[in-house]
Parts: C-alpha cells; sequence; structure tokens
C-alpha cells in the first residue's frame, strides 16, 4: 500500500480508543525475523443484496477492493474514507451475460472496537457503514463497451503493444475481473480471470495497455490459446475440450494482485496451480504461481520473478483431499504477501454451510526458487507433475495468520460459520482485502485490514442486462466487509 498516511493531530482522539483496548491473547505469525499481529476483528458492515448501482442493476459486491489512503482521516466519531470495489463478470448462475465490467465507488465511516471488545448489543454489524457512492464503466482501449460474457473460442488479434485479448461472441472484450491496485494517478491495474491478464485502466476506465503472463499459463485447447472458462452465455456452445489441456484452468486466473509498499513492483498470484502441474484434480493443484512484474514502466510490465506457492491442503467432509483456493493478496514487501486463502461451496446463500478453511497467511518468497524465464514458464514443462513438485524447485513458505471461520471473533459480532445457514452465516467467497492506517501515532505500525467477500450478486430483487432475476434456493447475500487490526512492523517505512 503507497502513501500510507499519518496525523499526530488525531492523537487525543485516539486516546479513548487505544487507551481502553483489553488485554487479550494476539495471533502472531513470524516470517524472516519479523512479528506480525493479528489484534483480531474489529468492526463488521454491510451493503443489501439488493442494492443497485448507479446504472439501475445489481450492486456487484467486491472480488477486488482498494482504499484510498490519501483520504483516510479519523476525528472523535470515527474514520471516514472511501475505497473501490472491483465486481466480477456479473450474476452467471445459468451461464455468462452481456454485463460491462465496471468499479464501485463506496463511502466508509467506521467506528472500531478496541481489539477483543464486543460491541453494545444490537450494533454488532454496524461498525462499518459503506454508502455506494459512484459506478464507473470500463471500456476497451477504443472506448467500445467491454463484457462479462465467456469468451469461448474468440480471439481479439495482437495489436501495437497489445497481446492477444479473449472476445466474447459479440466482438467484445471480454474480461472477468479479480483484482484491483489504485495508482496514485488514477489510473488502476485489474487483473482478469479469462486471460489471465493484467490490463492498466485509466482514471476515466479506459483500456490502456495489457499484460499477457508467461505461457505456461495461457489457457490452450487442441494448440490454440482459448479463453473460454466453460461458461457459454445464451445460445453459445460449449467449449471443445471443456477444459483447457495447459495454462490457467477454468475460472482459476488471476485472482490476487498487488502493489508492493514502495510502489516498485506488481505481484500477481493464480487461483490454484495451471493444469499441468497438477491442476487437473481438485486434490493435486495445490502449486500455484506468484508472478513478480517490475513495474517502473506503468505501461510496459516486465516479469522480474516467479515462484511457485503451495496452497494449504485439507480434508473435506468425506474425507476427501482439497486444495484452498488463493483469493487475495496484500504485498508487505517484494519478498512477503498476505494471500487470503479459502473453501469453497460452502456458506451463506449454499446448500453447505459450514466452511472448512478460510484463512490469511503471510507467503514468504525470500528462499524460494526463482522460475522467471526458466524451462518452467513454457507449457510443455510442467513445475509439479500431478501435484508433485520438482525436485529442482525450492517453494515459496506460508506462515497462519488470520482464520476468519474462527468461532469467538465471529460470535463477538453475531456471526458464526456454519448451522443455521442463516444471515449471519458468513457466505461462501471472501475475495478482497485492502489496508488503512489505524493514524495513531504511538502505534504506528498498526493497520485496519478490510476483507470483504463476492456475493455473486445473490438477491431476491436482482436487475441486470435488462431483465430482473431471482438467486436459486431464496439466496439473499449482503456484500460484507470485516475489519481487523493488524501490526506490520516496517511497512510504512518502505
Amino acid at each position: 500500500m503507497k502513501h500510507l498516511s499519518r496525523n499526530a493531530s488525531v492523537c487525543v482522539a485516539l486516546a479513548l480508543f487505544t487507551a481502553s483496548t483489553p488485554a487479550l491473547a494476539d495471533s502472531t505469525a513470524t516470517v524472516g525475523g519479523t512479528s506480525f499481529i493479528n489484534k483480531g476483528l474489529v468492526g463488521v458492515g454491510r451493503i443489501p443484496a439488493a442494492q443497485r448501482d448507479k446504472f439501475g442493476e445489481t450492486f456487484g459486491s467486491g472480488s477486488g477492493m482498494a482504499i484510498d489512503t490519501s483520504g483516510w482521516a479519523h476525528d472523535q466519531a470515527g474514520y471516514k474514507g472511501s475505497l473501490w470495489l472491483l465486481p466480477d463478470r456479473g450474476y452467471n448462475v445459468a451461464g455468462t451475460t452481456d454485463y460491462r465490467p465496471r468499479l464501485n465507488t463506496i463511502g466508509i465511516e467506521f467506528r472500531p472496537v478496541p481489539p477483543g471488545a464486543s460491541p453494545a448489543a444490537g450494533q454488532e454489524q454496524t461498525g462499518v457503514k459503506a454508502t455506494l457512492a459512484d459506478t464507473l464503466l470500463l471500456t476497451d482501449d477504443k472506448g467500445a463497451d467491454a463484457t462479462g460474457l465467456d469468451p469461448l473460442s474468440d480471439v481479439r488479434p495482437a495489436s501495437g503493444d497489445m497481446p492477444i485479448l479473449p472476445a466474447a461472441t459479440n466482438g467484445k472484450l471480454a474480461v472477468d475481473n479479480e483484482a484491483i491496485v489504485r495508482l496514485p494517478d488514477g489510473s488502476m491495474f485489474i487483473s482478469d480471470e479469462y486471460g489471465p491478464n493484467i490490463y492498466r485502466f485509466s482514471a476515466e476506465g479506459r483500456l490502456l495497455s495489457a499484460t499477457q503472463p508467461p505461457a505456461a499459463l495461457v489457457p490452450m485447447r487442441k494448440g490454440t490459446p482459448n479463453f473460454s472458462s466453460d461458461n457459454p452465455g445464451p445460445g453459445a456452445a460449449d467449449p471443445d475440450p471443456k477444459d483447457p489441456e495447459t495454462g490457467r484452468q477454468n475460472n482459476q486466473g488471476l485472482e490476487g494482485m498487488a502493489m508492493t509498499p514502495d510502489g516498485k513492483f506488481l505481484i500477481a498470484v493464480l487461483q490454484s496451480a495451471p493444469r499441468q502441474d497438477g491442476g487437473d484434480s481438485p486434490a493435486t493443484r495445490q502449486n500455484t504461481r506468484a508472478l513478480v512484474y517490475d513495474a517502473s514502466d506503468l505501461g510496459h510490465l516486465k516479469l522480474a520473478h516467479e515462484y511457485v506457492v503451495p496452497l494449504p491442503v485439507f480434508k473435506d467432509a468425506k474425507g476427501k483431499t482439497k486444495v484452498a483456493a488463493q483469493s487475495e493478496i496484500v504485498a508487505l514487501s517484494d519478498t512477503a504477501f498476505m494471500m487470503l486463502v479459502r473453501d469453497s461451496g460452502n456458506g451463506q446463500g449454499l446448500k453447505g454451510d459450514a466452511s472448512l478453511y478460510r484463512e490469511i497467511s503471510i507467503v514468504d518468497v525470500s528462499a524460494a526458487t526463482d522460475i522467471a524465464g526458466s524451462a518452467f514458464d513454457a507449457a510443455d514443462r510442467p513445475v509439479a507433475v500431478k501435484g508433485g513438485l520438482d525436485a529442482s524447485v525450492t517453494p515459496a513458505r506460508l506462515a497462519p495468520f488470520i482464520d476468519l471461520n474462527d468461532r469467538a471473533e465471529l460470535g463477538r459480532f453475531g456471526l458464526h460459520n456454519g448451522a443455521p445457514n442463516d444471515h449471519d452465516n458468513l457466505s461462501e467467497k471472501w475475495e478482497a482485502m485492502s489496508l488503512a492506517s489505524v493514524l495513531d501515532p504511538r502505534l504506528p505500525d498498526d493497520y485496519f485490514l478490510f476483507v470483504a467477500n463476492d456475493n455473486d450478486f445473490l438477491t431476491q430483487d436482482g436487475f441486470q442486462v435488462g431483465a430482473p432475476y431471482k438467486a436459486e434456493d431464496g439466496a439473499n447475500v449482503d456484500t460484507m466487509f470485516l475489519v481487523y487490526q493488524v501490526t506490520l512492523p516496517g511497512l510504512a517505512r518502505k
């Protein structure tokens, strides 16, 4: 996070917040001799499932998030600021639609409780007041509408500095947004599921440049780039074959992305292993890739480093081995980042109620093998055959940091994980993270870590692409914010 603010004048007002902090057992992750501390959940808030955006369409929740740290402020009433919340490709339970990619601006008012304390009765989930302020459409480089439709077999040819790009059957640029980095000039990097690509958009939402990953991550069918995710739009045929033979697997693109605090590097992480690296099985897709780009030229990112990141493995309710999917990252340096990983198929709005794995870990790549530019960047050289990592490669190391399913933490705010599968059960997809300073001169390394869900547009009062809809099984899933107070030593000085 760049340009994290400090304001010594808030010291007196902050005394009421910090001096009353009760003692609690912090959870600590130590990486490279540095201890990162989770002081616990300090706030919760919601945006109703039926919320509509500036264009009258159902609000798109959070696949990616970036807090405007330059405007983050504190007074006696609490904290105020704004953030950008990035939805993905629209409501797509029965296939993708011609949903226009967009970015929402959210006004935030935040009144945290001290770590370890409980909110007043009836106020458990009102600590974060989030108000939709604006919606910006994202367009292609010519200013034409983009789309969330599955690109199937269509490819936009390379032109100038632009590589080949996913295109829908209607000719529009096909984008499935997943993560956002907002830059000081207002432009932004957005990572994409389909490519999986990294796009740079202007502050007005127009595509400026595109970065294609190494060949090992580009989805290939029958020897040709094919960006389909096997979610065809109305009347469209299924891709052949259903899954790519190599490259990112369906719906497992660049789910996490973040800029390092010094602004020099952009890190993007694939949601799980490419197909050739064991991604053909839910039990062997743990060896994903972290791509570290030199961002000195914002219009021409250059791959500087690449590492294998082993995702956590767990057993499901039937005893089957599963791999938790990477869902978002926050960079701490060019060699360490927080990574949110989770299971799928469980949570409010779904038939499965109890999540088995939702955790934020700290990833350390300082001793990992750099495979950038190696033979492993080619599609025909797996780095992990059937999930077994090549002996020549040392993977990144993970240190558990925050358990989103922590029963006691959730309980203080009237939330839970598992039955009853009601409004207060956490939803399935937690996919967005961003940091804002606590703004306390006595706690210079303390931050609020905002974590948000992707509600998949699940509502009983939905409207998109000119038509109303109701989510299956009566699902009504709010956009939610969980806010943790964390200590991240040295981050502000990087």
